[in-house]
């Protein structure tokens, strides 16, 4: 028998404890029905009798308190909402047991957010974790020790397990780590799931950190955001800012977490995706307004950043009876919404 402690944590998703629930409740059921013997023995593991959600609109009862849970082989952290410090810190009383439990044999899971908490115990320390992709950079800039993959959907590191935005998948991954795929498929089906995503960069909106307290950083990424569409060169830019080119990209990198062609990079990207997904143009039109002259080059850009081919990316968000029905003009300059006030 596989058990498996859900920690029902203060400020979690409420979905992300009972999908992770029921996932493993319903492997059980399709064991059974094809003469196989349940595995898996699924509870609350808390550290109050009570714990409320949602300003007090759901209550939620733990089976067992986490003192009296001895051993447990897979522990699964919920995903967090809100403010991520202070959920973080309200959660600190589940850190030791955590590792405690992940010392003595057991895994341990987190769903999407939830990553935040598993990397203030220090178990992620130099290694591999994904989390929803809105809130990498705040990750970034609170566990710079832990190598953050934010483009995965998974990650699977020595019994530290992690999920991007889509907590179904890793628990799909789960599933299928313990049982087999076929029983992982059914489970897949059941709840509707694509089981083989594998990546979220196509979901995630581009917003570079702004909140690093060097200015002249800041205006570099201002003027990046405002002058995507030019053939922007490191030394250029460098000179503009009355910087020698490796204290630049030193800054740069050490504010953004991102080197000053990654940065372009990315700008010209996100410029590319909300055209392909609102107009009407070709992808070719959109690579020159975004300031790439090859093909190739953009293609090989544009799936490293947003995880598919332009054109698979303009089929799958582009909508088509707004192209249809509705004329859009592209007169008009492009605007990037990236430059948000400074906290």
């Amino acid at each position: 028998m596989i058990n498996i402690s859900i920690l029902p944590l203060r400020k979690a998703v409420l979905s992300s404890i009972s999908d992770a629930r029921q996932a493993f409740l319903m492997a059980n059921e399709f064991l059974l029905q094809s003469g196989r013997p349940a595995l898996f023995e699924v509870q609350l593991a808390g550290l109050t009798p009570e714990v409320t959600l949602q300003d007090g609109l759901f209550s939620i009862h733990p089976e067992v308190l986490i003192e009296d849970v001895i051993h447990t082989d897979l522990v699964i952290i919920p995903s967090l909402v809100g403010d991520v410090f202070s959920a973080t810190n309200l959660n600190t009383g589940y850190l030791s047991w955590i590792t405690a439990q992940y010392k003595s044999g057991a895994a341990v899971a987190s769903l999407s957010v939830g990553a935040f908490l598993l990397a203030f115990s220090g178990l992620l320390n130099n290694r591999q974790c994904t989390t929803h992709w809105m809130y990498a950079n705040e990750f970034r800039t609170l566990y710079p020790g832990t190598r953050l993959a934010d483009e995965r959907m998974i990650t699977d590191q020595k019994g530290l397990y992690s999920s991007g935005g889509s907590y179904w998948n890793l628990l799909l991954h789960l599933v299928e780590k313990y049982t087999d795929r076929e029983l992982a498929i059914r489970i897949s089906k059941y709840f509707v799931i694509d089981p083989d995503r594998n990546n979220q960069s196509s979901f995630a909106v581009f917003s570079g950190i702004k909140d690093h307290g060097d200015d002249l950083i800041y205006d570099a990424q201002s003027f990046i955001e405002k002058n995507y569409r030019d053939r922007l060169t490191v030394d250029e830019l460098a000179g503009k800012f009355s910087t020698s080119r490796r204290t630049f990209e030193r800054r740069f990198k050490q504010a953004t977490a991102n080197t000053v062609v990654e940065y372009i990079q990315r700008v010209k990207i996100e410029a590319a995706k909300q055209q392909l997904e609102t107009g009407r143009k070709t992808v070719g039109e959109v690579m020159y307004d975004v300031g790439y002259t090859d093909t190739k080059a953009f293609r090989e850009v544009f799936r490293k950043v947003a995880g598919i081919s332009p054109a698979a990316y303009r089929e799958k968000y582009n909508n088509d009876m707004g192209e249809r029905y509705f004329s859009i003009p592209f007169s008009k300059p492009f605007s990037m919404p990236f430059i948000s006030p400074r906290l």
